[in-house]
């Protein structure tokens, strides 16, 4: 077990209209209470030594949303402004202790949509500031990574090659160590939760679109059936937007062929979630494998909201080459455990000035 100890104060000084932190002394941090914001969840929770999780909230605005087939920035961030003070409370109402329980606040500060980041963050800093406990700004897409090490499981192994999947990003990166990281490669457009949700909408499967495709994917007769891979040979970088592209006209035809006989339509809609699905499985496998191959990492972290689905969990796991760490299903998604859990393990402390950057790089 880790025990961290950095430098705290409760003293605040002021430069250039600014209030910072002024660390003095030293503090054990062992349970740090997490906010975060950065889309259409709102979480708090509380993680002991980057690997227990202590209390875990999430008020999900899935329904919410659904009826616009797509996350509305607006929308998201007055959501956030009704819930987080409930969530909060929720997760404090679980510690026996309560705030004595809390040696640490992060939040997310980037990346995101900027009006929902600011709820949490200017929350999480308000209430480092009044209660006098360090404040962390965490990396959203960093944070994914470590809910890998909210398991019984043992934990990644480094060096290790992680697979960041979600609905804005997609992105293989190299770790050598907690706060080591390398970047191998990234989307050139779309994302894959991204293409999940378009192409879903295309098919009108519904949204949020990965769990709708994996739900009404069906193998058509034809077995050498199959949509465009984009292998953007001799880099690690991905492309869907062709791949979506296939999908659109392979359904114009299939309308222009089926005219008014839904049930046909409705089969090849079908058989193209899931000629999609296989699609993005095979790129990302076979680029996540080719990473290991190269870098020689030990092992393979799968996260982010698309780490959910299961052709993809199988698909990996059998064929990465190396064991793979997936977090469970309900911390694939956005939640504030993994945002606990990547502070614990990089304890950078922020300050006051620390402000929203909806399009923060991770590396």
């Amino acid at each position: 077990m880790v025990t961290l100890y950095r430098a705290i104060s409760v003293q605040l000084a002021f430069r250039d209209g600014i209030i910072h932190t002024e660390y003095e002394g030293q503090h054990v941090i062992k349970r740090i209470l997490a906010i975060e914001t950065s889309c259409d969840e709102t979480a708090a929770a509380v993680v002991a030594h980057g690997r227990t999780i202590v209390s875990n909230v999430v008020a999900s605005q899935i329904d919410i949303h659904r009826r616009y087939g797509g996350v509305v920035p607006e929308v998201a961030s007055r959501q956030h402004v009704l819930s987080i003070e409930q969530v909060v409370n929720a997760v404090l109402a679980e510690l026996p202790n309560g705030w004595g329980d809390v040696d640490a606040v992060a939040a997310t500060y980037g990346p995101g949509l900027s009006g929902a980041l600011l709820t949490g963050l200017n929350v999480a800093k308000t209430i480092a500031w009044v209660r006098g406990l360090p404040f962390i700004g965490v990396n959203h897409v960093e944070a994914h990574i470590y809910g890998a090490w909210l398991t019984e499981r043992e934990p990644p192994t480094f060096p290790c090659v992680a697979l960041i999947v979600s609905g804005g990003h997609t992105l293989l990166v190299y770790m050598r160590d907690h706060g080591h990281a390398e970047r191998l490669g990234g989307t050139l457009d779309d994302a894959a939760g991204e293409a999940f949700d378009k192409v879903a909408r295309l098919l009108e499967l519904g949204f949020p679109g990965g769990p709708a495709i994996q739900q009404s994917a069906i193998a058509p007769a034809d077995v050498h059936a199959r949509l465009p891979r984009a292998w953007l040979h001799g880099t690690f970088d991905f492309s869907f937007s062709g791949l979506k592209t296939a999908v659109l006209h392979e359904m114009q035809h299939a309308r222009s062929l089926h005219g008014d006989n839904t049930r046909a339509l409705a089969q090849r809609q079908r058989e193209l979630a899931y000629l999609f699905q296989e699609s993005v499985v095979d790129i990302l496998m076979r680029k996540t494998r080719d990473a290991v191959k190269q870098t020689g990492a030990t092992t393979v972290v799968l996260a982010g909201g698309v780490a959910a689905n299961a052709r993809l969990r199988e698909v990996l796991q059998r064929r990465a080459g190396v064991p793979v760490h997936v977090p469970p299903i309900h911390l694939c998604t956005d939640n504030a455990a993994m945002i606990a859990a990547c502070a614990y393990w990089r304890p950078v402390f922020g300050d006051y000035a620390t402000t929203v950057d909806a399009n923060l790089a991770f590396v």
